[in-house]
């Protein structure tokens, strides 16, 4: 079994192994905050973020959830076609504004999920042992496609690739404790 020691405010500790196996998480702090990143915050992060939060309600995962872009227009809201795919899910977009990557926003996150391997390759030296593709980390392969500038079904279908994977990802995170 793989040990990754976070180095986050929070002091978790995640042991784990991707693929097939099960991670195990054990927190010192209470819960886990992801992270998850793309380009601009407009489209597939903002996405992730409350597709991941959807799910974490409906499975009682003990997680705190946000996301940021490597060249974020500061406060710019999800794009249209973002906030219309979300709507099949239930979930509201309209809400969200796009912001950057910062230290302190790396520094408070114990796993940051990336929409593609260049967005990895960027934050790995600032958070070593904790960014992940969200493909990679869900035991699958590949970048989440940039929908930016498409049509309302590449966003719909983008979104159903973050959903999927997203499921998967789920399965490797803490439940909230029943015992406390």
């Amino acid at each position: 079994m793989l040990s990754i020691p976070f180095m986050s405010a929070h002091n978790a500790r995640f042991i784990g192994a991707f693929g097939k196996t099960k991670c195990v998480c054990e927190f010192l702090g209470g819960y886990m905050n992801i992270l998850f990143v793309c380009t601009g915050n407009t489209c597939r992060s903002p996405m992730a973020a409350v597709l991941m939060d959807k799910l974490a309600r409906e499975r009682k995962l003990d997680i705190r959830i946000e996301s940021a872009g490597l060249a974020a227009p500061e406060g710019a809201p999800a794009s249209e076609n973002a906030a219309e795919a979300m709507r099949d899910y239930g979930v509201d977009l309209t809400r969200h504004r796009a912001k950057n990557v910062t230290a302190e926003l790396l520094d408070q996150c114990d796993l940051i999920l990336t929409m593609g391997a260049a967005h990895k390759a960027a934050l790995d030296k600032f958070a070593p042992g904790r960014v992940f593709t969200l493909a990679e980390f869900a035991g699958a392969s590949g970048d989440i496609r940039d929908p930016y500038g498409g049509d309302l079904e590449t966003y719909k279908k983008c979104a159903e690739d973050i959903y999927g994977l997203l499921e998967n990802a789920a399965d490797k995170l803490p439940k909230i404790r029943d015992d406390d």
